[in-house]
């Protein structure tokens, strides 16, 4: 919340914990809509591959939630809601919540093996890395103060560095997993198929969704992280000193 110091208390890892948890559902109840257009956008082409060419029945993701909404109805948009929310409970409290944790430990409170943690965790955990440097960047030469236009701008940049770097990965996963069976031998086989039939542009099909969904996904799940942590320690703090 604006106004609130960064001198608050530091938040234990079991408040991470929960509140990355939590921050977590709350992004995917707000974006999951972006997520189911976006694989609809994905898949759309596969069909075309080996059965020739077809009618294109979605065309951008407004377009393609506002024809979801009137074909199969408004609930079709959060399909797969409830699995969604059990991993965001599971999977990024742990990824999220801990990730500090994991940074002070390795670096032992400084900078210097920083480096190599960005390299290490670039791959897996994008969204974290480019939050945490963005974040920082700002705060060091006192741009913004940590508060929320820091981490709406922070979370802002690390959705977009996050889709330039995830988008690939995340086209072949999807055409793979809804191919048919034997349409490819493999991940690297899909990749190839793509490459040598759609050219080097298929790998970013669906990039305006994808963008829109994680950069919204980051602005609410980190807002929400930062201010359900600071929230939670104040409570914490008001229960062990009432008076």
């Amino acid at each position: 919340m604006v106004g609130i110091k960064p001198t608050d208390l530091a938040p234990t890892t079991a408040v991470k914990f929960v509140g990355a948890g939590t921050a977590a559902c709350i992004a995917d109840l707000v974006t999951f809509p972006l997520d189911t257009a976006k694989v609809r956008l994905q898949i759309q082409g596969e069909a075309q591959l080996g059965h020739g060419a077809q009618a294109v029945r979605y065309r951008g993701v407004f377009g393609t939630i506002t024809t979801m909404v009137r074909t199969e109805g408004a609930r079709s948009l959060y399909s797969g809601l409830v699995a969604g929310l059990q991993r965001q409970m599971s999977f990024a409290s742990v990824r999220i919540g801990l990730y500090d944790s994991m940074k002070q430990f390795y670096t032992h409170g400084s900078d210097s093996c920083m480096p190599n943690i960005t390299r290490n965790a670039i791959v897996n955990c994008c969204e974290l890395v480019t939050y945490d440097i963005i974040k920082e960047l700002i705060l060091k030469y006192d741009l913004m103060t940590d508060n929320l236009p820091c981490h709406f701008t922070a979370a802002l940049g690390a959705g977009f560095c996050t889709t330039i770097v995830a988008s690939p990965v995340d086209v072949v996963k999807t055409r793979f997993m809804n191919s048919t069976s034997g349409q490819y031998s493999s991940a690297m086989n899909c990749a190839y198929t793509m490459l040598t039939k759609e050219g080097p542009t298929a790998f970013y099909k669906g990039f305006v969704p994808s963008f829109l969904r994680l950069a919204s996904w980051n602005i609410v799940m980190f807002v929400s992280y930062e201010q359900i942590k600071r929230a939670m320690m104040r409570t914490k703090t008001s229960w062990e000193s009432p008076f």
